[in-house]
C-alpha cells in the first residue's frame, strides 16, 4: 500500500500513513502531500455542501481550550511526478497550540554546491568563529539565536471565498542572521495574523513581521524591530554544504516545549528532494537525527557549529523511520539573494519541458544521438520561453556546457551525480541560459530565459484570498488545490479533477472558472443544484480567467446572461433581474461584495482580442503513458 506524504503541525498528536486517491486516472504513481491537523470549526449553514469527510486512520488530538475540533487532511499533488519516491510520506515538523494546521550569484553558469557568494558576507560561513568541540553544545552561545515561534493563522475559506476560516494557532522555530533579520519555514508562518518570537531563557515575546515567504522552498523572513530582542546574541552564519556521514545536531522547539530541544544524528543522503509545502524539487539534506513537530523552521548545525541548513520535514511510513529533511544552506541563501536583488522573492525558475530519458541504444540511434547522454523533450509548456526556442524531439544534451547523462542526471561534487533540475534550481528567475541539443542530428547551442512556472491551478493563492463573483447568486472562482481540498472529492469529479493536475496554461494569467455553488433565489430557479462545473463561455466568449470574466458581464448589454458549462450545459439569466436581485442575496446570505475586491480593477487583456480565441484553453491533458512511465521527467 503506498504511504502518502504526509504534513503535520499540531503539537502532542500522532500521525500515521494513510492512503489518499486523488482520482482514477488510470496506471499514474502519484507524490501527494498529506498533511493532518486539528482545527476549531464554527458551526455552518445546514444548506451548506458536505465537505471532505472520509474517514483517516490517523488520529490527532490537541490541548483541552479547542471547543471543536475536527480532523482535515491536506493533499495537495504534484503534477506530472513520476519516481521512486511517490510512496513516500512526509511529516511537517511544526507544532501546535490550541489546534491548528501549517500545512502543500550565479547568474550564468553551473556553480558546486558549497559556493556562496562572497559579496555577501552575512550570507557566508566562517568556521573559525564558531568552533565547538563536538558533543559540546549545551553551552554554546549560538544556540542563544534560536527562537520560538508563536504564529496565529486565518486561513481562507475556499468553497466561501468572501470570509475566512476560525484561527488557530501553532508553535515553530526560527533563528537569527543579521541585520534584524531571522529565518523559520513559510509553512510555519502560512496565512498569518499574528507573528511572536520568544529567546531561549527569556518571558517575552516580540511582535515579528513577515518580510518574503518562499512557498516553493519552504522558507520565510522574519524580522523584528525591538532592539532588546537582538542585545547580548550573535546571529548565526550560513555554512556549507555536507558530507556523508558527517555529523549534525537539529535545535529547536518541539511538541510545545518551552525549553531548547537538541536531537543529534549524521547526513545519510543529499539529493533533490520534493517539499512537501510547495510541492517543488530541490536539494535537501536527509538525516537521521530525530524531528518532530515543532523543529520546523529551527537550524541545523555540523560539529563545528555551522549552520548547514532548516528543518522542515520528516518522512513517516511503517517500512522506515528516522528519516529527516533539512534545506541546505545553498537553497537558503539562493532564498536570500533572491530578496537582496529584488527586495521581493520572485521564486526559482523552471525550463518547462518535459523530458524523455535516453537509455537505450536503439532510441539513441535513432534519433541521431552518437554518444550516450542527453534527454529527449517530449512536451513543452506554452508559458515557458523555451516554447519558441525548443522543438518536440530535440535533445538537450548540455546546460551551460555541464553534460547531462542519458538518466537526466549531471555530475555533482566528487564521484556523484544529481538531478538535472539542480542546475536549473541554481539559477534565479530572468537569468539565461545556454542548452546544447541536437536536432536532427545537428549539434548546436541556443539560449533561452528561465522563469517561475505558471501554474494553471495554483498551490497556494497569492494575497492570501481567493477571487470570486457572484452573480444572481451564482458563485464563480478559480479553481485551486486548496479549494479540491475544501470539497468533497466526489462533488468536483474525475473530469476537472483530470484536468487541473494534467493541464498545461496556454498563456500568462489562464485560469480555470467554476460555478462553486449557486445562492437559492427566485432568479436562479432550476439552478439550486449546479455545484463545481467549469465555465467555459458567456454569450459566446470564451472566458479567460475570473477578471475576464466579470469585464464581460460588465459591459454586457444583452438581455440574457447565457453561461455554457462543460458538457453542454447552458444556465441562462435575464440580466435586469439578475442586477436587481444582486443586493437582496447579497443581504440573505450575509455577503459583503458581489465580488472580491481584486475584480473592482479594471480588466487588461493581455492577449487580445486576436489571439487564440478559438483555443480550447487548459485542455491539453497528458496520456496515460506520461503518467505511468519512469522514464519521463519534468524539468
Amino acid at each position: 500500500m503506498a504511504a502518502v506524504v504526509a504534513m503535520s503541525n499540531c503539537s502532542f498528536s500522532v500521525l500515521t500513513s494513510t492512503v489518499k486517491l486523488r482520482c482514477s486516472v488510470s496506471a499514474r504513481r502519484r507524490f501527494t502531500t498529506l498533511r493532518g491537523s486539528v482545527r476549531s470549526v464554527a458551526p455552518k449553514a445546514a444548506d451548506q455542501r458536505k465537505r471532505v469527510s472520509h474517514s483517516r486512520k490517523g488520529s490527532l488530538s490537541s490541548s483541552s481550550s479547542d471547543k471543536s475540533n475536527r480532523e482535515r487532511d491536506f493533499v495537495s499533488e504534484k503534477e506530472f511526478r513520476s519516481k521512486s519516491k511517490d510512496e513516500s510520506a512526509y511529516l511537517y515538523a511544526n507544532g501546535c497550540k490550541g489546534g491548528g494546521d501549517i500545512r502543500k550569484p550565479q547568474t550564468t553558469a553551473y556553480k558546486p554546491f558549497g559556493m556562496q557568494r562572497k559579496e555577501k558576507r552575512e550570507f557566508m560561513s566562517d568556521s573559525k568563529e564558531q568552533q565547538v568541540e563536538p558533543g559540546n553544545f549545551q553551552d554554546a552561545a549560538f544556540l542563544n539565536a534560536v527562537v520560538k515561534v508563536y504564529c496565529t493563522h486565518t486561513a481562507p475559506d475556499y468553497s466561501l471565498p468572501w470570509q475566512k476560516q476560525r484561527q488557530y494557532t501553532s508553535t515553530g522555530s526560527a533563528f537569527m542572521i543579521g541585520d534584524g533579520k531571522l529565518l523559520t519555514n513559510a509553512h510555519c508562518v502560512e496565512h498569518e495574523t499574528q507573528v511572536k518570537v520568544k529567546r531561549r531563557g527569556d518571558d517575552t515575546k516580540y511582535v515579528a513581521k513577515v518580510l518574503a515567504r518562499g512557498v516553493d522552498c519552504d522558507i520565510a523572513l522574519l524580522s523584528v524591530e525591538s532592539k532588546g530582542f537582538w542585545e547580548g546574541v550573535e546571529p548565526l552564519n550560513l555554512g556549507r554544504l555536507p558530507h556523508l556521514q558527517d555529523s549534525v545536531t537539529v535545535v529547536g522547539y518541539p511538541l510545545g516545549g518551552d525549553t531548547i530541544s537538541v536531537t543529534k544524528g549524521v547526513v545519510s543522503r543529499i539529493e533533490v528532494t520534493s517539499y512537501a509545502h510547495g510541492s517543488s524539487d530541490l536539494l535537501g539534506i536527509q538525516i537521521d537525527a530525530a524531528i518532530n513537530p515543532g523543529n520546523s523552521g529551527g537550524p541545523a548545525f555540523n560539529d563545528q557549529g555551522e549552520c548547514i541548513g532548516v528543518a522542515f520535514q520528516v518522512y513517516r511510513s511503517e517500512e522506515a523511520e528516522n528519516i529527516g529533511y533539512v534545506i541546505p544552506t545553498t537553497v537558503v541563501s539562493h532564498f536570500l539573494n533572491d530578496y537582496e536583488r529584488n527586495k521581493k522573492y520572485t521564486g526559482f525558475p523552471c525550463l518547462g519541458v518535459l523530458l524523455q530519458k535516453l537509455e537505450n541504444p536503439a532510441l539513441r540511434e535513432c534519433l541521431k544521438v552518437k554518444s550516450s547522454e542527453g534527454v529527449l523533450v517530449r512536451r513543452i509548456e506554452p508559458t515557458s520561453d523555451v516554447h519558441n526556442v525548443l522543438k518536440k524531439g530535440d535533445v538537450i544534451v548540455s546546460f551551460d556546457d555541464v553534460h547531462v547523462g542519458c538518466e537526466g542526471t549531471v555530475p555533482f561534487r566528487s564521484n556523484e551525480r544529481i538531478a538535472f533540475r539542480y542546475l536549473i534550481s541554481q539559477k534565479f528567475a530572468g537569468d539565461i541560459a545556454e542548452l546544447g541539443i541536437i536536432r536532427a542530428g545537428e549539434f548546436m547551442k541556443v539560449k533561452v530565459v528561465l522563469n517561475p512556472r505558471v501554474h494553471l491551478v495554483p498551490y497556494h493563492i497569492d494575497g492570501g484570498q481567493p477571487s470570486y463573483l457572484i452573480i444572481a447568486g451564482l458563485v464563480f472562482t478559480p479553481l485551486s488545490e486548496p479549494l479540491i481540498e475544501e470539497e468533497c472529492e466526489d462533488s468536483i469529479g474525475l473530469k476537472l479533477l483530470a484536468k487541473a493536475r494534467y493541464s498545461l496554461a496556454r498563456f500568462k494569467g489562464e485560469q480555470i472558472v467554476i460555478l462553486s455553488q449557486v445562492l437559492a433565489n427566485e432568479v436562479n430557479i432550476g439552478y439550486e443544484d449546479m455545484s463545481n462545473q467549469q465555465v467555459l463561455k458567456l454569450n459566446g466568449t470564451r472566458i479567460k480567467n475570473i477578471h475576464h470574466l466579470a469585464h464581460l458581464v460588465d459591459s454586457c448589454k444583452d438581455k440574457y446572461l447565457a453561461f455554457e458549462f462543460e458538457d453542454n450545459y447552458v444556465a441562462v439569466l435575464e440580466r435586469e433581474a439578475a442586477i436587481t436581485a444582486s443586493s437582496c442575496i447579497l443581504k440573505d446570505y450575509g455577503i459583503p461584495s458581489e465580488r472580491s475586491a481584486d475584480l473592482l480593477e479594471p480588466f487588461v487583456d493581455s492577449l487580445g482580442d486576436n489571439q487564440a480565441s478559438d483555443q480550447d484553453y487548459g485542455d491539453s491533458p497528458v496520456s496515460n503513458f506520461e503518467i505511468g512511465f519512469d522514464g519521463i521527467i519534468w524539468a
